[in-house]
């Protein structure tokens, strides 16, 4: 069968990252094209990977009719007019998360997904495909810890990266640290729960970059959740991980528990010497999730190829942003938030 054309948008961190697997790590794909603003980038993509098509304006990669399927690795606020384009031109879409950050123009964008149901939209959960996190959803989803009682999760990124962050924080929009990355901890309470959220409180505090508080933004940000089954989740996000790159999620059930990178080691290494006995971190998130980058990609291929929805939806992205956006509401205004209905627009 002919390899599926790709192009990409955004060829930042995350970006690159998406690039390289595509360029040399899925079968079945070829990264012809992609687009940024950043010369620099557009010329990475040429020399390191190959790419024969470059743009400056998403709007013009998007009618190539050369390319199949887009990647969006774009800033979070231009996912939804991406993923709109990119189906109008009749394209398959993968995009990062979150899907958007505004729930009436997700609404939207779910509305001109349904109308092309012959193009595959994928939308960027990677836990999902990590190995580790297939295990557990197969240990609950048979029964082993019987019913969930309690999740916990830590998303704490390296503190070796708050000097840009807070620079990037003075310039863009996030969207916060609970819809930038508690929305990873958010699916995964929802996937491993099979619920939604109905109330949330959250909570924050700037203490090694106290300047983030004049930018609207987080260094470690906590929340506590309550699903409509009464199930309990605590969240905490952070920036500011002195030994790594720390995401760790606890299952808590009337049948026993279980916990998934309860240290986040870097390999299976025990160095033993002065300094003592020393387990090596993961220092990042293309580190930690290297493989789930790859088989998330390879999933999107193979729906394609294969004429199938995958298993993450647009509602998924509807419904996470919707409880991130509840916790930064709660955060802000320093209140209990109440879901009422998960087919009305949160405010």
């Amino acid at each position: 069968m002919e390899k599926i054309k790709v192009g990409i948008v955004g060829l930042g961190r995350l970006g690159k990252v998406h690039a390289k697997n595509l360029a040399e790590n899925v079968q079945g794909c070829q990264l012809i094209a992609a687009c940024s603003f950043v010369q620099e980038e557009l010329d990475y993509a040429i020399t390191e990977l190959g790419v024969k098509e470059t743009y400056k304006t998403y709007e013009e990669m998007v009618k190539s009719p050369t390319i199949d399927a887009v990647f969006i690795v774009s800033p979070s606020g231009f996912h939804c007019e991406q993923i709109q384009l990119a189906m109008e031109n009749g394209k398959h879409v993968f995009s990062e998360k979150p899907i958007g950050l505004d729930i009436a123009e997700i609404k939207e964008t779910q509305k001109v997904i349904q109308k092309h149901p012959n193009l595959v939209f994928m939308l960027g959960f990677m836990r999902r495909y990590d190995d580790s996190y297939q295990y557990a959803k197969q240990l609950v989803d048979a029964g082993e810890l019987g019913e969930l009682t309690v999740i916990r999760c830590y998303s704490i990124d390296p503190s070796s990266g708050m000097e840009s962050f807070v620079k990037f924080a003075g310039a863009s929009d996030s969207g916060g640290i609970f819809v930038d990355m508690s929305i990873h901890d958010i699916d995964l309470v929802r996937w491993f729960t099979k619920k939604e959220v109905q109330t949330v409180w959250a909570i924050g505090k700037n203490a090694a970059y106290p300047e983030l508080d004049e930018v609207g933004e987080l260094e470690t940000g906590t929340a506590l959740m309550q699903l409509e089954d009464k199930t309990m989740a605590i969240l905490v996000a952070g920036r500011n991980c002195h030994h790594g790159y720390h995401v760790e999620t606890e299952l808590i059930g009337t049948k026993g528990m279980l916990r998934v990178a309860a240290a986040p080691e870097k390999n299976l290494v025990t160095v033993m010497n002065e300094q003592g006995v020393v387990r090596s971190c993961s220092q990042d998130f293309p580190e930690r999730f290297r493989e789930a980058f790859v088989n998330e990609a390879k999933e999107f291929i193979a729906c394609i190829k294969e004429k199938r929805q995958p298993e993450i939806s647009a509602n998924d992205g509807l419904q996470s942003t919707k409880v991130a956006l509840a916790c930064k509401e709660s955060f802000e205004t320093h209140k209990l938030i109440t879901i009422e209905n998960q087919e009305e627009t949160t405010k």
